[in-house]
């Protein structure tokens, strides 16, 4: 059975971006850090670090930020960059100030690009980010793609060879499905995360990508009530579900 972490409070809360470890031991003794409904007065002690804490621990009279280790559904809107360094708006404005100070960090599992819309994750789990975006995962991802110009008839059978090739690339596309919602309107399932890919593919055949969302990746969908720019924590559950 895997032992339970200990942490001293002012380095947990520190790490989840509330303060420094002096601003903590301030606020603790003002009576501002509560645990199991009791004022919490030295923060140099440890605790157990369980998912429960958010229901045992309160920091200025709110619930403490989820523990380290947790996954994040997000409903990317347009508009919006995957990345913590780049000029313009980023999917980290979108959560909670403090969260772009924890550590670790808060990192997407791979990216959107800034005219992509749809499902996107993001987590501080270094080991499950890897594994997500691991090319032997096969994680299927679904996008909805509107068009430029009407089908040909001939993309299925393209996408699904394995043989389709990318231009600048000496490596040919794992095999994808098309299914077609219209004449100009398609959902393709893909399991790489090939730079810009599902673009390029649909450009390969002589087409061009006028809107591009992604709905569901694995065995996780976009919720209907998530509007764009909203999110939300994944339980242990539909974090599962990411691999099926």
């Amino acid at each position: 059975m895997a032992k339970t972490p200990t942490s001293r409070v002012d380095k947990l809360l520190s790490s989840m971006g509330y303060g420094s470890r002096k601003e903590m031991a301030r606020l603790a003794i003002a009576g501002g850090i509560t645990l199991d409904a009791a004022p919490l007065l030295d923060v140099s002690g440890r605790i157990p670090v369980t998912p429960d804490l958010p229901e045992r621990m309160m920091v200025d009279g709110d619930p403490v930020d989820p523990i380290p280790g947790m996954v994040i559904l997000l409903n990317k809107p347009l508009g919006v960059t995957c990345s913590h360094k780049e000029v313009g708006k980023l999917v980290y404005d979108l959560l909670p100030t403090r969260w772009r100070r924890r550590t670790p960090a808060i990192s997407t599992i791979g990216r959107l690009d800034k005219q992509t819309s749809g499902l996107l994750l993001l987590t501080d789990d270094g080991d499950l980010l890897h594994r997500v975006i691991s090319p032997k995962r096969h994680v299927k991802k679904i996008y909805r793609a509107k068009l430029a110009r009407p089908l040909d008839g001939s993309e299925g059978e393209q996408f699904a060879s394995g043989r389709m090739m990318l231009e600048g690339e000496d490596k040919p596309l794992a095999p994808a499905e098309l299914e077609v919602a219209s004449e100009t309107e398609a959902l393709l399932s893909v399991t790489e995360g090939r730079y810009h890919q599902v673009r390029r593919m649909f450009a390969a055949t002589g087409n061009h990508v006028e809107e591009l969302h992604r709905e569901s990746m694995g065995g996780l969908s976009l919720p209907d009530s998530l509007a764009p720019g909203q999110w939300k924590l994944l339980s242990e559950d539909e974090i599962v579900m990411i691999f099926q």
